[in-house]
């Protein structure tokens, strides 16, 4: 969409049709009829995509895109209108040829890649701030577990059983207090689902080793909430529905038992991009979704992490911009 305007046009009137795009809004004094809506088949935006060439592997493009991904990643609603567009047999396979060329894009080829020995963390409070890096990890994941727990048996008892019911709650299938670092600056500080808007982050290196699992792939991550299940149905019901349109039993990995065993898990950029947000099957009763994580992150389950001698940096965002600049 962002190489091609008429491919921006054609997805957002197709997904109008299937309604599920913006509202046309006519402006004041303006004429009392509708404006006359264009009429695309699906056809007429495979053949546009398929135009689309070199353009592909431009690796600022590529960039852009993965940023715009991670920020529209949703794992509390129903898919939009883009989404349905993406999901139509045709377009879907159109779309595997594009990916077929960014693959092949040199942004792209680090995107298996395992966590590297230098990492970083976005601080987001006040600016300059001093604070060490969050410890105590077995302290944060006894706290998360007892409020996932307690959650649940709240949920069981007081939440609608009907996925349809217009409830929400908790979405995301990993600790949010845990320490979780990056292979890069800006991937720090660019890709984050559901960001609060910062626009002043300091940056602190970190290095840490220790016993660390790769989740490559969808089924590692439907392996884990196999090996160390946590039951979430009753939270995830009313959201996860939405996101999936499946209506059944939920889990998600158990992350303190998780911790006697690993030090670290890491998720690359591919296996976010191949399963994040969406439906992951683990056996005939039960499914999960990573929701709430980010490409090349690592979570940090125990305190083997240190920050280590490079200085801390110090970035803002550039006013109604997506772009960060270093300020020290």
């Amino acid at each position: 969409m962002a190489l091609d305007p008429d491919i921006r046009q054609m997805v957002f009137w197709l997904g109008y049709g299937a309604g599920h795009g913006v509202s046309v809004v006519l402006p004041p004094g303006g004429p009392r009829e509708p404006p006359e809506i264009p009429t695309y088949a699906p056809a007429d935006l495979v053949a546009r995509l398929q135009k689309l060439d070199g353009e592909l592997t431009d690796d600022l493009a590529v960039v852009a895109a993965l940023r715009a991904t991670v920020d529209s990643a949703r794992c509390w609603q129903e898919p939009d209108g883009e989404d349905v567009v993406a999901r139509l047999r045709e377009v879907a396979a159109a779309l595997h040829e594009v990916a077929e060329a960014i693959l092949s894009s040199t942004t792209a080829a680090g995107w298996n890649a395992a966590r590297g020995v230098e990492q970083w963390a976005a601080d987001w409070r006040a600016e300059g701030d001093t604070s060490p890096l969050p410890s105590g990890a077995r302290s944060v994941l006894v706290d998360w577990d007892r409020a996932q727990r307690d959650e649940e048996r709240r949920a069981e008892s007081e939440r609608p059983r009907d996925p349809h019911a217009n409830w929400s709650g908790t979405w995301w299938s990993v600790p949010q207090t845990i320490l979780s670092t990056r292979g890069r600056v800006k991937d720090a500080l660019e890709l984050v689902e559901d960001s609060a808007g910062w626009d002043a982050a300091t940056v602190i290196p970190v290095r840490g080793t220790g016993r660390e699992l790769e989740i490559s792939s969808r089924h590692d991550w439907a392996e884990l909430c196999r090996a160390y299940p946590l039951a979430v149905t009753a939270s995830r019901r009313h959201d996860w529905f939405r996101v999936t349109g499946r209506d059944g039993r939920w889990l998600i990995p158990d992350w303190p038992r998780i911790a006697e065993e690993w030090d670290a898990v890491h998720l690359t950029t591919f296996a976010y991009l191949c399963a994040a947000t969406t439906l992951i099957a683990i056996d005939a009763e039960y499914a999960t979704v990573i929701g709430g994580w980010a490409p090349d992150s690592t979570l940090w389950l125990t305190d083997v992490a240190r920050e280590w001698e490079g200085p801390r940096q110090q970035w803002v965002r550039l006013s109604g911009s997506d772009e960060w600049i270093r300020e020290n």
